[in-house]
């Protein structure tokens, strides 16, 4: 089986993050980037399928040059070998440019399967999924707490509120996972040093047939008009219980529309 799972590079979630004010677009330069938490599930799960049943593991990204070491830790991961589209003009691209850089760069590699987390913690749009799914034809499965294959098909238990669905579709398909199906492993030193020998294949617009006019922040469909950061944390107001401290507090509530 010819798995491949998406990773992208984000901002460190549990350091500040903020935009970069001259074209309103997450502020990478001065941010401690790491592998998409998310993602790293999609790799255990692919790890975890090929483990058992076969099949090679390729990991995909799209970002700058620093994405190498996103693509890295995946292979010290026990993923087989990596790939990464690379280009000046990807920068600025929203989802749907995304989205076709990914499906063009899938043509050149092929997929039974491709795995991605649910969201990435910069955008949380979670569409790329859906997005692939329309651009490859492939069946699209989401939302991931468990995976099983049943002959020619593969079943999910799909996430939602108060339980799970059971959903069934054939190849390929596109499978996003939340962070409920497993645990990822961490990188052994044997891992970390094999992964030096892994191959890293660099690709570029040209190189998946794809045109600049299709992708990048000025050919985005959305765009950042402005932010601000937030405002700074006001005193809270205390209330001195006289006797009256419950309609004291009634009356704060209701002053804050909360009841």
């Amino acid at each position: 089986m010819n798995i491949v799972v998406l990773v992208k590079q984000v901002p460190d979630s549990g350091n500040p993050r903020t935009l970069d004010s001259s074209d309103n677009t997450v502020d990478r330069e001065n941010a401690d980037l790491v592998l998409n938490e998310m993602d790293e599930y999609a790799v255990e799960e692919a790890l975890k399928i090929s483990e058992a049943g076969g099949g090679d593991v390729t990991v995909l990204s799209v970002g700058p040059a620093s994405a190498t070491d996103t693509i890295r830790k995946a292979l010290q991961m026990g993923a087989h070998k990596g790939v990464q589209v690379t280009d000046d003009a990807i920068a600025g691209s929203d989802a749907i440019g995304t989205a076709k850089v990914i499906a063009a760069a899938l043509k050149k590699t092929g997929f039974d399967l491709l795995l991605c987390g649910a969201e990435s913690t910069d955008g949380r749009v979670s569409v790329i999924p859906a997005l692939l799914s329309e651009l490859t034809g492939a069946t699209q499965l989401t939302g991931a707490r468990q995976i099983g294959f049943e002959g020619p098909q593969v079943t999910i238990e799909r996430q939602v509120d108060g339980g799970f669905e059971v959903v069934r579709g054939g190849f390929p398909a596109i499978i996003s996972v939340w962070d409920t199906i497993n645990e990822p492993r961490y990188p052994s030193f044997k891992g970390i040093m094999a992964a030096k020998k892994k191959p890293i294949e660099e690709l570029t617009l040209a190189d998946i047939g794809l045109d600049a006019s299709e992708v990048g922040l000025d050919n985005a469909w959305t765009e950042v008009l402005e932010f601000a950061p937030r405002p700074p944390r006001e005193a809270g107001e205390k209330i001195t219980d006289e006797g009256d401290g419950g309609d004291k507090l009634v009356e704060f509530l209701a002053k804050q529309k909360l009841v």
